[in-house]
């Protein structure tokens, strides 16, 4: 069952490529864990556990928050119920979603989000901030015991999304790529589930406190048997992804 109590959770679809959106996304982490002495890194979407906290420490430059690695503690449940804050990192879902279940961190996790503190999750670890990891774009690189989530947003997110069909340079050539596109996944998706799904653009963040959530950047949102529709930064909306 969803719970719609208070949350200071923030996501963010990654794409954070450009100095503006890597200024964008320090602000925002800052401001988000403001107060936080240290915040509990869970790398484990990536199988380089310490490289990869020690990147995104670096990336969040000397003036973000203190990250510690969920990887460092002999028990990785207790490091979740005493963290001033949460950050889970992006990388390969499947990966994610089957060592959070592994090491029992999905009931720990979700009681501390549910006491106010502050969550981040950026592409993977936003996809498994949804009810279910069932709208990531990753390949299914091992097999997670459920493919149950966090379920502490009430609705489904497409990390990294993008409208229409894909094109590539092939020589001096752009190419047309004839797979699906990610609006024709998210249909096959609404054919077994009625959860609403926010397809996130690249460098796009949502500020979700448990009953509204606020855009920066754009997104689409999907709704079963409803046209998309596409929301610019500023936009306010609820756990339908209804404009309020």
């Amino acid at each position: 069952m969803l719970d719609n109590r208070p949350t200071r959770i923030l996501l963010g679809s990654g794409g954070i490529a450009t100095d503006e959106r890597k200024a964008i996304y320090r602000d925002m982490v800052s401001e988000h864990f403001q107060g936080c002495s240290e915040v509990l890194f869970i790398p484990y979407a990536s199988h380089q556990h310490d490289d990869y906290t020690s990147r995104m420490q670096e990336f969040l430059s000397p003036h973000g928050p203190q990250l510690v690695g969920t990887h460092s503690f002999d028990d990785p449940v207790s490091a979740v119920l005493s963290a001033e804050g949460i950050y889970v990192g992006g990388g390969n879902s499947f990966l994610l979603i089957d060592e959070l279940h592994q090491n029992g961190l999905i009931g720990p996790i979700r009681e501390r989000v549910f006491s106010m503190v502050p969550y981040l999750g950026v592409s993977a670890g936003a996809n498994v901030a949804c009810p279910s990891m069932k709208t990531t774009n990753d390949m299914p690189i091992t097999l997670p015991p459920s493919f149950d989530s966090l379920g502490i947003v009430p609705f489904q997110i497409n990390p990294h999304y993008h409208p229409g069909k894909i094109h590539f340079v092939d020589g001096d050539d752009m190419t047309q790529h004839y797979g699906e596109s990610r609006e024709q996944r998210i249909a096959e998706f609404h054919r077994v589930s009625d959860t609403p799904v926010l397809g996130m653009w690249e460098g796009s963040f949502v500020q979700w406190d448990g009953n509204r959530g606020t855009l920066t950047g754009t997104a689409t949102a999907f709704r079963k048997g409803e046209e998309p529709l596409r929301m610019e930064s500023g936009t306010v909306f609820d756990g339908a992804i209804c404009h309020v």
